[in-house]
C-alpha cells in the first residue's frame, strides 16, 4: 500500500443528536448534510485511483462510501477491526455519559453490558492500521469512525492520544503511508499496554 485516504463516514442521524453508537447492528442513517458531505468526499479523491474501499460494519461508513464512489466501480472490503468502540449499557445514551464514566474509571475499565476499554478498542485499532498497511493495493479509502480515523492521523505523527480527543470533521480525506499507518499502530500499542497495566 502506498496510501490510505481515511475519512469520518458523514453526519449520521445518531451523531447530529450526540447519542453513542457502538453496535453495527443498530439502523442509522446519514443526514442530507451526511449525504451531502460524503458526495463531497467523492469530489475531493475523484482524481485519486483507488483500487479498494474498506469500510467498517457500520451502515453510516458504508453509506459515506456509497455516495462518495458513486458510479465507480472500486472492490469493497469490511473490517470490523475500524469499528467504533462497544460501549455496553450506554449503548444509545448520550456521549456526554459515556465520557463521564471514562473520567471517573480510566482507560482500562470495561464498561458494563459487555462494552470494551478505550486500550482494547486502540490494540483493534492498532490491528486494524497494520492489515490496510500490508494490503497490495497502492491506494485505498477507508471509511471508518472518528476514533480511528483521530488516533491514526495523531499517532502516525508519534503524539500519544489524549483522554478524549476533538470530534473529526466528516467525510475530510486525511491520507497516510504505509509507513504512517504502521507508525500509529506502534504508538497506539504501546499507550494502550501502558494504560493496562496502570
Amino acid at each position: 500500500m502506498r496510501e490510505a485516504i481515511l475519512a469520518r463516514h458523514g453526519e449520521s442521524e445518531l451523531s447530529v443528536r450526540r447519542v453513542i453508537n457502538g453496535d453495527p447492528a443498530a439502523r442509522c442513517a446519514l443526514t442530507e448534510a451526511g449525504r451531502a458531505q460524503a458526495r463531497r468526499l467523492g469530489a475531493l479523491i475523484a482524481n485519486d485511483t483507488i483500487e479498494l474501499c474498506i469500510t467498517s460494519e457500520f451502515e453510516r461508513a458504508k453509506e459515506t462510501a456509497d455516495l462518495a464512489l458513486d458510479g465507480v466501480d472500486v472492490p469493497r472490503m469490511v473490517m470490523p477491526d475500524l469499528n467504533d468502540i462497544t460501549v455496553g449499557e450506554f449503548e444509545g445514551g448520550v456521549l456526554e455519559a459515556f465520557r463521564a464514566w471514562i473520567s471517573e474509571h480510566g482507560l482500562a475499565a470495561v464498561p458494563p453490558g459487555g462494552g470494551e476499554s478505550r486500550a482494547q478498542t486502540a490494540m483493534r485499532y492498532a490491528r486494524g492500521f497494520r492489515r490496510i498497511a500490508g494490503r497490495p493495493e497502492d491506494v485505498i479509502l477507508v471509511v471508518c469512525h472518528g476514533l480511528p480515523v483521530a488516533f491514526a492521523v495523531r499517532c502516525a505523527r508519534g503524539e500519544e492520544p489524549p483522554l478524549f480527543l476533538r470530534q473529526e470533521e466528516y467525510a475530510v480525506p486525511n491520507r497516510l503511508s504505509a509507513g504512517d499507518l504502521r507508525r500509529a499502530a506502534d504508538v497506539l500499542d504501546r499507550w494502550a499496554r501502558d494504560r493496562s497495566a496502570a
